[in-house]
């Protein structure tokens, strides 16, 4: 019978559970991980390599070229019917290959998007050995300690050991989005968030055990998801297969007459194989798989495979100041106490000892904490604000652990960014004292009194328009600004009362410098025709200054409260004249900025908090940090930035580019291809007096395999045109196929195939030689010249990919095997002489500059 953890008791959880206030030990936690395996859900439909290589064969074009094999064999049986065996053995061989082909493609990219999903694998704060540690959120155990707070997911099923004001979105199980509030004893279930508040929770079941776990288990619900890249090949796919299951037919129907049944048959289904492109999809996604797995060794995680597509088009950023533009690593520099000035260098601890309730309500109010690394050395984690107060504090004799020791936490309302503010009860002896930080205007607006002197006055007009424009002058230095206040609590204080009548204590001014590389990046991004708009929670002098120091040009800009009175309307008109900066923001005006951002252009969205989840969702590109995001920033976002840092935003527009340019490459040179293989049959069969087919089969499905295969796939890796960011973004909605690449493909592939047709009368009535071997080796040869072509007009060096050169290298070397070696025996073909190649070279120079120029000529008229 299943335990029933709602009903049972804190205490008999823990009995049961062998644990208590300080965790379990490490080695304890390691014997329970092989007992109840990792703290993970188990994906079933989990794709093994058999069933990969057994998928290739699922294929109807694939079926079709073995039902044909089988069919050639049958008839080699017949009464007075020649031996089909050489012809049966070479298209199995072929298939063979492509399978093989397909397999390793397939598979590479399966682990490729496995690997991506380990690395977005949470971390989690554990109380182990009586320490609090960071581990994986595959390592917690049953009996585990865990400390949470508001935005984190919960990484298993757990029950509360202690609550400050939790609030849990239970919406993933029930449906409902209200929040609802926690307490002690209270259960969290696994991947349920946290609104707000913070405690500890005992682990009681992890991974498959889990709710969520049973859930999985019955409904498996993990699938693959399709990129839309996948959708519009596969779409474009099935529309071709129509046109060339036409074409063959009529090209059969030629064929039977000229050249009976058996090779009609057989050129009709080699051509459909050839023609149509069934692997670009799995090509496709492997392209996409290995620029995510670049993109993460630039520090930009991909969750979705999707947006490595949808990162390359984006022409707005909306980028968070704290973190992202600077380097989140703040300093206390400034001071202001009773209406005197102190510089953090200067000061002492008979300055602290004065400004006493500054430096208690910097080190009480603050939810950092000290956590061992590896080497058992301690650090402090937590938001970045809150480090500078604690190390601010620590420096003249308040540690927050010592505090702590003195003033005991009794109750906590978190910081949201609604409040704006963050406050604690601590007890000290029989007395009880509320400590208050948040926005300066928000602190003081709840305050009555101050202290001067030593003393507790009343808070009049004059101080209070002298702490403000204080605040504004450290604000135009790029400082950030906190304000803190304090009270002393009478008996049964209403929670309400608890923020009101406060004392003014004094204002902390702190430096987070801009990152030294996002002035650059910002001024690269408006070269790529990027807009770049800043939208923060500080006030507007602070925003101003950074957005000056960064180089982010901007007309005037709107704080929140603005933001509130205008109508959407009004707001896009403002962004139409150039308003770059939104200070003093909500999560919700960042969400409304958005839509209406959304109605021209494609918008990349960053955020790291929990109400930044719907904004994240709704941007084309969500962008959580890594370092400062919440967990639930980071569940609902598509790119996670490792270092937070602006500038990765940008590499990764410039690697969502190449990686576009790339598909539109190897999709432009396999289709042009394809199209002059059919072009050149059909015409052949049908205006030439032939009594055998220009190419066999066999020649056809070598083709596609030699084409088709490596050098399609190096075209996948190749680098960044030099100009990939002084391009502007490609407009909404535009496909791979665009008109200029239709265009391309069809008048080169047209021109490809008079150049062949060319090349193979002339080896006829010059009598040069085998025209069908000139033939078959001018379509490799002139397959491989369409590449240069494509990278000339991106203006790349033939050496700057070396895969593609090995590829064409290796490509090459095979299809001389089959023409020079004993091997010609069975593809029906004859080494070629010196004037045939004379012809295929001298045709291949005017095919280079033939394609160049149509390549331009296009271009100029589709500007």
């Amino acid at each position: 019978m299943p335990t029933d953890w709602k009903r049972m008791s804190l205490g008999d959880a823990c009995k049961k559970l062998d644990t208590g206030k300080d965790g379990i030990t490490e080695e304890g936690a390691a014997k329970r991980l092989k007992i109840y395996g990792k703290n993970e859900i188990t994906r079933k439909s989990k794709a093994s390599p058999v069933m990969i290589f057994i998928a290739q064969f699922k294929s109807p074009l694939i079926l079709l070229l073995v039902g044909a094999a089988l069919v050639l064999a049958g008839l080699s049986f017949l009464p007075g019917s020649e031996s089909n065996l050489v012809d049966t053995t070479l298209i199995l061989i072929i298939v063979i290959a492509s399978c093989v082909s397909g397999f390793f493609q397939d598979w590479k990219a399966e682990r490729a998007i496995e690997a991506l999903r380990q690395m977005s694998t949470p971390i989690a704060r554990v109380i182990r050995d009586g320490k609090e540690k960071q581990i994986l959120t595959t390592g917690l155990v049953p009996g585990d300690v865990i400390i949470v707070e508001g935005g984190d997911v919960v990484p298993a099923d757990a029950k509360i050991i202690q609550a400050f004001d939790i609030m849990l979105d239970e919406s993933i199980l029930t449906g409902e989005s209200r929040a609802i509030r926690k307490g002690q004893s209270g259960m969290a279930f696994m991947n349920t968030s946290l609104i707000s508040g913070r405690g500890t929770m005992l682990v009681i079941n992890t991974g498959m055990r889990t709710q969520v776990g049973r859930l999985a288990e019955k409904m498996q619900e993990i699938r693959d998801v399709k990129t839309p890249f996948q959708l519009e090949l596969a779409s474009f796919s099935k529309r071709i297969f129509w046109l060339v299951m036409i074409v063959a037919a009529v090209i059969f129907a030629l064929g039977y007459f000229k050249f009976g049944l058996y090779m009609a048959f057989l050129i009709a289904i080699s051509l459909a194989v050839a023609a149509i492109p069934e692997g670009l999809p799995a090509v496709v996604t492997l392209a996409l798989t290995f620029g995510a797995k670049f993109m993460v060794r630039s520090k930009a995680l991909i969750r979705r495979l999707p947006v490595v597509e949808s990162i390359g088009s984006i022409n707005v950023i909306c980028t968070d100041k704290t973190g992202t533009l600077t380097k989140n690593r703040m300093s206390v520099t400034r001071v202001m106490f009773d209406d005197v000035m102190y510089d953090r260098k200067e000061m002492n601890k008979e300055d602290a000892k004065r400004m006493e309730m500054l430096m208690l309500c910097s080190a009480l109010c603050n939810n950092t904490s000290e956590v061992s690394d590896d080497e058992g050395k301690m650090r402090r984690i937590g938001d970045q604000t809150e480090i500078a107060l604690a190390d601010f504090s620590e420096r003249f004799g308040y540690g927050k652990q010592d505090m702590e020791r003195i003033y005991r936490r009794t109750h906590e309302i978190s910081f949201t960014s609604k409040r704006k503010r963050m406050s604690v009860v601590c007890r000290y002896g029989s007395r009880r004292f509320v400590f208050v930080k948040g926005a300066p205007e928000i602190v003081l607006d709840r305050c009555t009194r101050t202290l001067s002197g030593g003393r507790v006055r009343k808070l009049d007009r004059m101080s209070r328009e002298k702490i403000l424009k204080q605040d504004n002058e450290f604000a135009a230095h790029a400082l950030r600004v906190l304000a803190f206040g304090f009270k002393e609590l009478k008996k049964d204080v209403p929670e309400k009362g608890i923020e009101k009548d406060l004392v003014f204590t004094g204002l902390a001014a702190m430096l987070d410098p801009p990152r030294d590389e996002v002035k650059q990046a910002i001024r690269e991004c408006g070269t790529a025709g990027i807009r770049v708009i800043m939208i923060t929670g500080d006030n507007m002098e602070t925003a101003k200054a950074i957005a000056n120091e960064v180089g982010l040009g901007s007309k005037g800009g709107i704080s929140g409260k603005e933001l509130s009175g205008m109508s959407d309307d009004s707001l896009a008109k403002r962004l139409d004249e150039g308003v770059n900066i939104f200070a003093r923001t909500t999560p919700f005006d960042k969400l409304r900025i958005l839509k209406v951002l959304q109605r021209d252009n494609r918008v990349a969205m960053t955020g790291d908090g929990v109400n930044d989840t719907l904004a994240l969702k709704k941007a084309d590109v969500g962008i959580a940090m890594g370092e400062r995001g919440t967990e639930v920033a980071k569940e609902a976002s598509d790119i996670i930035l490792v270092d937070d840092n602006f500038a990765t935003i940008k590499n990764a527009v410039k690697e969502g580019r190449r990686i576009f340019d790339n598909i539109r490459k190897f999709v432009n040179y396999l289709l042009t291809c394809n199209f002059s293989e059919v072009f050149v049959i059909f015409m052949a069969t049908l205006l030439l007096a032939l009594n055998e087919p220009v190419l066999l089969p066999v020649h056809i499905l070598w083709i596609n395999l030699l084409t088709d295969g490596l050098p399609a796939l190096a075209l996948g890796i190749d680098p960044p045109a030099p100009d990939i960011m002084e391009r502007k973004p490609r407009k909404k909605g535009e496909s791979i196929l665009d008109k200029r690449t239709i265009y391309n493909i069809v008048s080169i592939g047209l021109a490809k195939s008079a150049l062949l047709l060319t090349v193979f009368i002339l080896n006829i009535y010059l009598a040069l030689g085998d025209a069908r071997t000139a033939l078959f080796m001018g379509f490799v040869l002139y397959e491989f010249l369409r590449i240069g072509v494509i990278r000339y007009q991106e203006k790349l060096g033939f050496f700057d990919n070396r895969w593609l050169v090995l590829a064409l290298v290796a490509s090459l070397a095979l299809q001389l095997v089959v023409i020079y070696t004993p091997l010609n025996a069975y593809f029906g073909t004859v080494p070629l002489n010196l004037a045939q190649w004379g012809v295929l070279l001298v045709f291949a120079v005017v095919g280079w500059f033939c394609a160049i120029y149509i390549t331009k000529l296009i271009n100029a008229r589709l500007k």
